[in-house]
């Protein structure tokens, strides 16, 4: 029952919906096919402990073994207190043994990082992004290339762009664009130069 209600988590994690933007087909944030920072997704789930932090072990489950990692630091308080501030978090949440979620935090202890391993290997398969504890973009290896092929693109926490590498090549070949919570158009590359050959509106879209 664990395994399951994380597949389910992790699912419900990895795929995004939501509303939009009407902005034209410009990349964004970056290159075509890096999504924005040429993150290599393929990286191990768990992190080495820094110098500076505190980690703290929890058994949320009960079997006498820990299941969230809570990495602290030494920071201050905005009214200049010292406190221990919220660095990072590793959660197990099917009790393997083994790290499938890894989240960091910004100074005010938003969340700024999410690592998921979704097939259990140790490595990651998707990275979420956040500004202000708000999601802003998502990575997904559908591969096992080691590198990001699926980029999912958020305004104020809604998906406003999908963008594919669908040949493996390393290249965006496929742009979808979201209006009012559904599909609004689609880009296809046919030639493989980086800009869009095809476009199909859907006709069910507000125009």
């Amino acid at each position: 029952m664990a395994s399951k209600n994380l597949v389910v988590m992790l699912a419900a994690l990895a795929v995004g919906g939501g509303c939009a933007s009407n902005k034209a087909a410009e990349k964004a944030d970056g290159k075509p096919g890096e999504g924005g920072d040429g993150t290599v997704v393929a990286e191990s789930i768990r992190q080495k402990k820094a110098g500076d932090e505190t980690v703290t072990e929890t058994d949320l489950n009960g079997d006498k073994k820990p299941d969230v990692w809570t990495y602290t630091v030494k920071g201050k308080s905005p009214d200049g207190k010292d406190i221990d501030r919220l660095a990072r978090k590793e959660l197990d949440i099917n009790g393997d043994g083994k790290i499938d979620i890894s989240r960091s935090y910004d100074e005010r202890e938003q969340i700024s990082r999410e690592a998921l391993d979704l097939d259990f290997d140790g490595r990651v398969d998707q990275v979420n992004f956040y500004e202000k504890g708000v999601i802003v973009r998502k990575e997904r290896d559908l591969s096992s290339s080691g590198k990001p092929s699926l980029w999912l693109f958020y305004e104020k926490g809604k998906l406003v762009r999908r963008e594919r590498d669908t040949n493996g090549d390393g290249r965006v070949d496929y742009w979808e664009y979201w209006e009012n919570e559904q599909v609004d158009r689609i880009g296809e590359d046919l030639d493989g130069d980086g800009n869009v050959d095809k476009w199909t509106k859907n006709p069910d879209s507000e125009t």
